[in-house]
């Protein structure tokens, strides 16, 4: 009979430990909670600061297509283009489809009829312009808060094309377009802006897409972030082509 061996006073290999050490329990929880983040929908997590960028973007885009209608067409296109009797026609959001990659869709348009003619509807149902609709407004198909300031005195004349040498403050302290409250919203076709007394409303109380302030376009193709606390005879003053602003402040 072979001998039995003792483990008497023999090294014992290391016991495997029942429990788990508080960093490591740590560390299992980030892992879990990080799994979870990804596998929720997107709507639930705060992406505040994406929808603001990417709103920004939509902006530069649109200011892009304008200085790109500029070089075509030597001036700024009119806020609307109208009829033989001025009725307004087309917005310069669809005159300016052509520079934001929608040629297929500015071709197929009527623009000798009415934006709201069946004929012209029936074409805006199938559009997906997204460079019209900030992220952060919640806004339905085809809206936009994207609005000019229109004005005999604004970067947008009603009904004629404006050009850049007669913004005589300067380009880069002139507002062309802003976002406006999206209760304020309007069909992106559609030929209805805002007006220079829109800059009143961030002094009020107001619901704007996104907290403490709003994007705005300037002349030189720059977006800024106006805050709700600009003093309004600063913004009163950019609103305009001639408001006596130095363009080097």
């Amino acid at each position: 009979m072979s001998p039995v061996r003792s483990n008497v006073g023999q090294p014992q290999r290391p016991s495997r430990r029942a429990g788990l050490t508080l960093i490591e329990l740590l560390v299992i929880l980030a892992i879990i909670a990080i799994l979870v983040a990804l596998m929720m929908p997107v709507g639930t997590t705060d992406r505040a600061p994406t929808r603001r960028t990417q709103c920004k973007l939509n902006l530069k885009q649109i200011g892009l297509a304008l200085y790109n209608y500029t070089d075509a067409y030597g001036s700024l296109p009119p806020a609307y283009s109208v009829d033989g009797e001025g009725k307004p026609l087309h917005s310069w959001r669809t005159l300016i489809l052509p520079f934001i990659d929608q040629t297929p869709l500015y071709n197929q348009l009527d623009l000798s009829k009415p934006w709201d003619d069946p004929e012209n509807l029936a074409v805006f149902d199938t559009a997906n312009a997204w460079n019209y609709g900030c992220p952060s407004a919640n806004l339905g198909r085809n809206m936009t808060t994207y609005m000019a300031i229109v004005g005999e005195g604004n970067c947008f004349h009603p009904t004629r094309g404006r050009k850049l040498s007669e913004i005589k403050d300067g380009l880069a302290v002139t507002i062309m377009v802003v976002e406006v409250r999206p209760e304020d919203a309007v069909l992106w076709m559609e030929p209805r802006d805002t007006d220079a007394e829109f800059v009143q409303t961030l002094a009020e109380n107001t619901k704007f897409s996104h907290e403490h302030g709003i994007h705005a376009l300037l002349a030189d193709g720059a977006v800024r972030f106006f805050s709700m606390e600009e003093p309004v005879e600063n913004l009163a003053g950019m609103a305009t082509i001639d408001g006596h602003l130095d363009s080097s402040e």
